[in-house]
């Protein structure tokens, strides 16, 4: 059909074994992939398309050709669209569509046509081929495209699992975190491939669910949200399930941090140690610290704030003055700045913005960290404005592009406020412009659901003006005085 060589697909579903046959397909081609969020509007679904060049869009279902059918229009780069589950769909027809199981038949036909074919495409993938597209949010404009290579996703699969999450051919890998995402690409489909462990996906998050998938296929390992960890902790039925299986479980810590009390919860649970997962962004293929060991007498959790550990092998951590770049003396907080073999080969089409990030070898990440005498790294916060809502990652300034698209409104400014359940909450100050009329805080959160994730949807505050700096930006510090 077309696909060769260095072209991009993107994919928007839940976790399913279509998703890794397309995933693991498209890079054996010697392809690029690029994931969805299928919580993002349609809106987000064009941009990410047309920013990264795709050829072709893999759909889970008809709720998310719906999606497609929306903005079509304004992606003339599509070549084809490959629908993984049509069912009731079969009387549909677009020239750009196609279902998994008439690509299975082309497929099936090319390989008696021409086998040797197959074979020469998987043998030219090179370990510095891209392979990947992750796009996370920046504190400036839309989502940049992460460029991560074969050889990214094999170290970070090496260190970590030697370091970290320990996997073995004997482990059953249960997954539910979303495959889009960084942690789940790494959890729920490159370390079990590469550790040859047994993988059991969900396709989302629910409490019982899980534990009857731990009883049911024996689960050894699992990645978790605190947060999980606790609903599983208080939920009525667990006594009924049998969660001893369970001898390896990750954590990280958003609204709700590990603590010592859930720990000892947990272990009672299970007989083992709940254990934070790592340090790690996007930019870096995630997990480049790692705690195991260090979980006698809670060490890692009365190290705080924030312990994250050490580094894993052959990556380096400095901390840095974020004004001049001096190197700051242990102890000191400052810039956390990472030199890894994993660390992304820039932003896609973004030559400034990488350039920016990267400077001589070092991703300087713009959080805030301190390097304690001993050697251990210590995460204090992000200098950056993002907020975590539920464990998802929400920048201000995405939330201010999307406003800024309203005919009706003059200027936003976006700010957190701190919350019991969420961890925080976006709360956006706008001002409208002279022509507005009939437009309120309902009429506009509306408008904001209709075009946002539900948990990037902000509260409204309409402002008669906002607070300007001289040079024309938003004074973020009187917005918080308002709120």
């Amino acid at each position: 059909m077309g696909f060769g060589r260095g072209d991009i697909a993107a994919i928007l579903s839940e976790d399913n074994k279509e998703w890794l046959y397309a995933d693991l397909g498209i890079q054996c081609a010697g392809g690029i992939v690029t994931g969805i969020y299928t919580t993002d509007a349609a809106s987000q679904l064009a941009y990410i398309v047309n920013d990264s060049g795709a050829k072709f869009l893999f759909l889970e279902n008809d709720e998310q050709l719906d999606k497609y059918l929306e903005v079509r229009d304004q992606m003339p780069g599509l070549v084809k669209v490959i629908v993984f589950d049509p069912e009731g769909l079969h009387d549909f027809r677009d020239p750009n569509v196609i279902f998994i199981e008439d690509l299975y038949a082309l497929g099936r036909q090319e390989l008696v046509r021409q086998p040797k074919r197959f074979e020469q495409e998987i043998d030219a993938s090179k370990p510095d081929d891209i392979a990947i597209l992750i796009y996370t949010s920046g504190t400036t404009g839309m989502p940049k495209g992460c460029i991560h290579t074969q050889r990214d996703m094999l170290y970070t699969a090496g260190t970590s699992l030697a370091a970290s999450f320990q996997l073995s051919p004997d482990d059953v890998v249960l997954n539910f975190v979303p495959i889009f995402w960084i942690a789940g690409e790494d959890t729920g489909l490159l370390f079990p491939l590469v550790a040859g462990a047994t993988l059991v996906l969900m396709a989302r998050w629910d409490a019982v669910g899980f534990m009857t998938a731990v009883e049911r296929h024996k689960a050894s390992f699992a990645y978790l949200l605190v947060d999980n960890a606790v609903e599983i902790l208080d939920h009525p039925r667990t006594p009924f399930f049998d969660l001893t299986s369970l001898r390896k479980v990750r954590v990280s810590s958003f609204v709700k941090k590990l603590n010592p009390d859930f720990r000892a919860r947990w272990r009672a649970l299970t007989g083992a140690d709940m254990i934070e997962a790592a340090w790690g962004m996007t930019e870096t293929h995630t997990m480049d610290s790692f705690t195991i060991g260090m979980q006698q007498d809670d060490f890692d959790l009365l190290s705080q704030p924030v312990f994250v550990g050490l580094p894993v092998p052959g990556t380096d951590f400095k901390i840095c003055d974020f004004d001049s770049g001096a190197l700051m003396p242990l102890g000191e907080t400052g810039e956390i700045c990472v030199r890894t073999p994993s660390l992304f080969k820039g932003y896609w089409n973004k030559p400034e913005a990488s350039a920016e990030a990267i400077r001589n070898g070092f991703l300087h990440t713009g959080d805030i960290g301190v390097i304690d005498e001993q050697g251990y790294l210590h995460f204090l916060g992000r200098r950056k404005e993002m907020l975590k809502v539920k464990g998802m990652s929400v920048f201000p300034a995405e939330i201010e592009a999307m406003l800024g698209q309203h005919p009706d409104i003059a200027g936003s400014g976006v700010i957190g406020r701190e919350d019991a359940e969420r961890g925080q909450v976006p709360v956006a100050f706008i001002a409208l412009g002279e022509q507005a009329v009939g437009l309120d805080e309902a009429a506009l959160s509306a408008w904001c659901r209709e075009r946002m994730a539900g948990y990037k949807v902000p509260e409204i505050r309409l402002v008669k003006a906002l607070p300007m700096t001289a040079t024309g930006k938003v004074k973020k510090e009187e917005l918080r005085t308002l709120l």
